[in-house]
């Protein structure tokens, strides 16, 4: 599934090039925009380093399984992550957008309480190895309603494909029995929400983005899920190909699928690069 998607972004990138490339010349394309706000093609990469707060649970074979806090239990601990925006811009106020972010922990810990995960009991005062990988892929859509000189006011609209494995292994020394247990979930997220910008200066903007969706639940249910990204950041723009940016983003996930259940709320500030053509 993973090389599924990254092949059809990319067969949708370069489908689009020739188009761009025709577009450099569109009505948009004007003196009076705001420096950063001429271009088609916009790229950037950053540096994230959110504080976590996760819980994992899984159940298995009739054992209910233990909400393990992945930070005190487990000893998670702040790491930084890269992520990678990709915005096509074919028109002045709609944009196609591409994010992807790759989030993984893992941490050695010796148990100070006995937990259950997925089948497997693990007691107090065994040391454990323990791993999450979530990696999320986001592709929407943005229509700018209001569109001025000093800045603009739109709606977004994107599904987040969420890729989860949550691993935990005894990590005993030879010849002692070891146990593992691991947890696959993949599922796509449904957003909506708003973003404005505003320029302070000619070459500086602030940006405010407010996403989410929460999954209907019913008695007869058995999944469940709620999703809130917040996202606030300054851009400074040498030109109008080449930027910075710094800002404070929040995610806020909560899931529960079959036997399986979990939280993850990611808060941080990152900096960023930005390019356009």
């Amino acid at each position: 599934m993973e090389k599924t998607l990254r092949l059809t972004c990319l067969v949708l990138v370069l489908a689009l090039v020739p188009a761009l490339a025709r577009a450099q010349l569109s009505v948009y394309r004007t003196n009076n925009l705001a420096t950063g706000e001429n271009y088609n093609l916009e790229l950037s990469l950053g540096l994230w380093n959110p504080t976590p707060a996760i819980t994992i649970a899984s159940s298995s074979l009739s054992l209910i399984g233990t909400e393990i806090d992945a930070v005190t239990d487990l000893g998670f601990t702040t790491t930084k992550f890269t992520d990678f925006h990709l915005v096509l811009r074919p028109a002045k106020k709609h944009k196609i957008r591409f994010e992807y972010i790759p989030v993984k922990y893992s941490a050695d810990a010796t148990l100070t309480r006995s937990i259950n995960f997925h089948g497997v009991t693990y007691q107090v005062g065994v040391p454990v190895s323990s791993s999450l990988d979530w990696r999320a892929y986001r592709v929407g859509y943005e229509y700018d309603f209001l569109y001025r000189t000093s800045g603009f006011i739109g709606v977004v609209g994107h599904v987040m494909y969420a890729d989860v494995k949550a691993s935990v292994a005894t990590a005993l020394p030879d010849p002692l029995p070891n146990a593992s247990a691991a947890v696959t979930q993949r599922a796509p997220i449904p957003g909506i929400g708003g973003i404005a910008r505003g320029y302070v200066a000619r070459n500086v903007s602030i940006t405010g983005e407010l996403t989410g969706f929460k999954l209907p639940s019913n008695a007869t249910s058995d999944r469940k899920g709620r999703y809130v990204d917040f996202d606030i950041y300054a851009t400074v723009n040498f030109s109008n190909n080449v930027g910075v940016q710094a800002g404070y983003r929040s995610i806020d996930l909560m899931y529960q699928i079959t036997d399986d259940s979990g939280t993850l709320n990611l808060k941080g500030v990152y900096a960023r690069g930005v390019v356009r053509f």
